[in-house]
């Protein structure tokens, strides 16, 4: 399927991307981000870009930010990447991501910002292996969700720099190497290793996350209550989370000093 990007300004245009959030994430009403205040961003400095079958005039899904302060330096911070469900898998997300990063690039950035739950594994292949971003801080509790798509966990995050002046290139996910600090026990978290010192160092995340919740979410929390450990321990110490390795059906994020 085509689609069509486009920046959005009117009012009427970007209530119906309120529709796309309760499709993306299963929201309660109360925790969509109401098309009244990304018009006023729209029109304030922020950035809403929206996708479109070309056969069609509602919206598949969107990318919205706002201008933020971080470490001192001004960023664009991306609130908000929603995709249909039924449009997910499409190279959608990459697009939006660029026209984004287009648009941010235009308004004088240089770094762009976001966040995602460390527990998702193929939102840190996106993220770090094929945009070529960089997770630099671990925050707990980031939104106070418990509804949708974050039931039954706290939703944490990692937060994302992304260098907007560097010509990042997708890669294919490498072999996992560096130091093990964090490994599976069975279908739960092990006991974290928090003294490494290596220039590389692994931190495992399942797979999948949604199907581990679904069959045993008390297995699942032993990974959200490990990596609330783990990964601070060494973000604090000036690691960064570079990339995402695979090793067959194991996943583990790749940090470097």
């Amino acid at each position: 399927m085509n689609y069509s990007l486009r920046d959005l300004e009117n009012p009427f245009e970007i209530e119906a991307l309120e529709r796309v959030q309760h499709n993306a994430f299963g929201y309660a009403d109360r925790d969509i981000t109401p098309g009244s205040l990304l018009t006023v961003h729209s029109h304030m400095g922020g950035i809403v870009v929206a996708a479109y079958p070309t056969d069609s005039l509602e919206p598949v899904g969107f990318a919205y930010g706002f201008p933020g302060r971080y470490n001192d330096t001004w960023v664009h911070h991306s609130h908000m990447l929603a995709i249909d469900p039924a449009h997910r898998q499409s190279g959608l997300a990459s697009a939006l991501k660029h026209r984004q990063r287009t648009r941010a690039i235009a308004l004088g950035y240089t770094r762009m910002t976001w966040t995602f739950d460390p527990l998702i594994a193929r939102n840190g292949r996106f993220n770090l292996g094929k945009l070529g971003a960089r997770a630099v801080a671990y925050r707990e509790d980031w939104y106070a969700l418990r509804g949708g798509i974050y039931a039954g966990l706290p939703a944490d995050r990692f937060l994302i720099e992304w260098d907007l002046t560097a010509d990042g290139q997708p890669h294919p996910a490498p072999a996992p190497h560096g130091q093990i600090a964090l490994e599976a026990s069975g279908n739960r978290a092990g006991i974290p290793s928090l003294e490494l010192s290596g220039n590389a160092v692994l931190i495992e995340v399942p797979r999948d996350i949604e199907s581990l919740k679904a069959r045993d979410l008390e297995a699942a929390r032993t990974w959200r209550d490990a990596h609330r450990i783990v990964f601070p321990a060494y973000l604090e110490r000036g690691y960064a989370v570079t990339d995402l390795c695979v090793d067959g059906s194991r996943t583990f994020y790749l940090l470097e000093s």
